[in-house]
């Protein structure tokens, strides 16, 4: 008898899904996952890096090519990128062999927002050849936590995460690197996901927004199925929601989108088809406003290769107002029936200012020139496999980031800042409401003006960290402590790869001395990001 029966059968013997051990598990291959396991790795840790679905990456490989980096006249984040986030962005030059310019410009503190930019799958070529370089690292795709008894705790501490496949996996430390935070909920650590009135944390941008200004409707548009009739219900699209008072508390949540990444090379190019069932009913809202001399313009390239990455340049075009406020706590069935329910409705969004003679023919001509690519999202028809997860669930603990942090006025001091939020408050419309007899966009925050009433703020290593009371061994540096104004400034893809850095060294640390992740020294932390060139605090000109 040979051998490799002998062995096959003893392969066979073996449980399908035997319990995998690491020092760190990460949960949520976003590009803070990887920057996550990658630290934990050159730290000389063991990292199972656990994606539940097949692309590492996140954001930046699902759309978001166009990085939040230096596109703003009024201000120059790119001081705040450091560590690992830096050589990411450099890896990612290289690959256009534009490094030479890239580091010139960041020698010498020069402002060229197209120098980020990159297209999805380079992206995910980067992250993947990351992983393959860091030799402690495992990455289990296609495990995904269960939605019940996914987690095992012992007191404070999980001890392991079961996923649906069977798969168990134990670690000393855990990180939640998700958009949404299903571990840190699965493992009973408190969150929250809507609108903090502005009373609970003395905030003035919180809550119900009866002032909203910022991408408002330019055009009044008729809310009613007939015209100046309430009684006959409301078009589609539009909430029927009661304003509220403002700065209340509210559970709805600012819009998601897909960042759809776009061509009009017609070699790469997959032109939008109508979707089934399309109904022209579902578009009456984008009708009237063009009636109305509203103008919805078409996508813009600012991606290598003539690409684009459009996601809400407009409030008619690409976000959905109003439909995905219980997404971060739904469960996951409910969640892609929202995925599927969205991608069909903006396909007809497409479909409509491209074919309807409504739309005047020279806006037809322009957004019919758009398609899908073939070369990104090989897998999904050219569409991202996920939402533009704008908010998920945000940890509640002993300290929360709030507006106070970032206020230009006064500003409440960061003591244990672990890398830089350089961004403004930025919240897109939660609701598509009715005021004054017109359609009404509601909730919107930004301002990036050169008056501007906010300030780069460090972020706090406590905003990481959950109540010891709940738990002593996981941090979240996608889902922090935070309001949701402050998160509005903290929700940056950049800004989750400094906190997954900064995340990953202090599970090390813990390691190293045995601790509880509240009790890492942070002198001890700041020392070791210093050293790792992460950026605490805004460099002197």
């Amino acid at each position: 008898m040979t051998r490799r029966p002998l062995i096959l059968a003893a392969l066979l013997a073996l449980p399908l899904h035997a319990a995998t051990e690491a020092d760190i598990c990460i949960y949520g291959g976003t590009s803070a996952g990887v920057i996550a396991a990658v630290q934990a790795s050159r730290e000389g840790r063991s990292v199972i890096l656990v994606e539940p679905g097949q692309h590492l990456g996140g954001m930046s490989v699902e759309g978001l090519g166009g990085t939040d980096i230096d596109n703003h006249k009024e201000f120059q984040n790119s001081p705040a990128v450091g560590g690992l986030t830096l050589e990411f962005y450099r890896r990612i030059s290289a690959r256009y062999h534009r490094e030479a310019k890239f580091d010139a410009m960041v020698q010498q503190r020069l402002k060229n927002s197209s120098l980020w930019g990159f297209e999805p799958h380079v992206a995910e070529s980067v992250f993947d050849d990351w992983v393959r370089e860091s030799p402690r690292i495992t990455v289990l795709r296609g495990h995904r936590l269960k939605e019940k008894d996914g987690v095992a705790k012992s007191g404070t501490r999980i001890t392991a995460i079961h996923c649906e496949n069977g798969a168990e996996i134990r670690a000393r430390i855990f990180i939640d690197a998700t958009y949404e935070g299903d571990l840190l909920a699965f493992a009973g650590i408190s969150f929250t996901v809507g609108r903090e009135g502005n009373a609970k944390y003395g905030e003035t941008k919180n809550g119900i927004r009866t002032d909203t200004r910022h991408g408002q409707l330019d055009k009044r548009i008729d809310p009613y199925l007939t015209p100046g009739t309430p009684s006959s219900g409301l078009i589609f699209g539009v909430q029927d929601s009661p304003l509220g008072q403002h700065g209340t508390a509210d559970e709805s949540i600012q819009g998601y989108a897909f960042r759809l990444c776009l061509t009009k090379n017609p070699a790469n190019r997959i032109p939008f088809e109508k979707p089934a069932g399309y109904d022209p009913a579902h578009y009456e809202l984008q009708r009237r406003y063009i009636a109305a001399g509203g103008v919805i313009s078409p996508p813009g390239a600012n991606l290598p290769n003539g690409k684009t990455d459009p996601g809400s340049w407009h409030s008619l075009a690409g976000n959905f107002t109003g439909w995905n406020h219980r997404y971060p706590i739904a469960t996951y069935a409910d969640r892609e029936l929202m995925l599927r329910t969205s991608r069909d409705y903006i396909q007809g969004v497409y479909w409509f200012m491209a074919h309807d003679p409504s739309v005047p023919e020279a806006q037809r001509l322009t957004w019919s020139a758009w398609g899908r690519c073939k070369d990104e999202f090989t897998d999904n028809d050219g569409w991202p496999r996920i939402f533009y997860i704008r908010n998920g669930r945000r940890m509640v603990s002993d300290f929360v980031l709030t507006e106070a942090h970032v206020r230009k006025n006064d500003p409440e001091p960061v003591e244990d800042s672990v890398g830089l939020i350089w961004w403004p408050p930025d919240l897109h419309h939660a609701r598509r409401i009715v005021k004054d007899g017109r359609v009404w966009n509601e909730g919107a925050v930004f301002n990036e003006s050169k008056e501007a009433d906010w300030i780069p703020c460090g972020i706090p290593y406590r905003s990481l960290v959950p109540r010891t009371s709940e738990c002593t061994n996981l941090l979240s540096p996608t889902c922090p402590s935070s309001s949701y104004v402050a998160y509005g400034a903290y929700r940056i893809e950049f800004t989750f790869m400094i906190a997954a850095q900064s995340a990953a060294t202090a599970a090390s640390i813990a390691l190293d001395h045995s601790q509880d992740i509240q009790q890492v020294s942070y002198p001890a932390l700041r020392t070791r990001l210093l050293k790792d060139a992460q950026i605490l605090s805004v460099p002197q000109k």
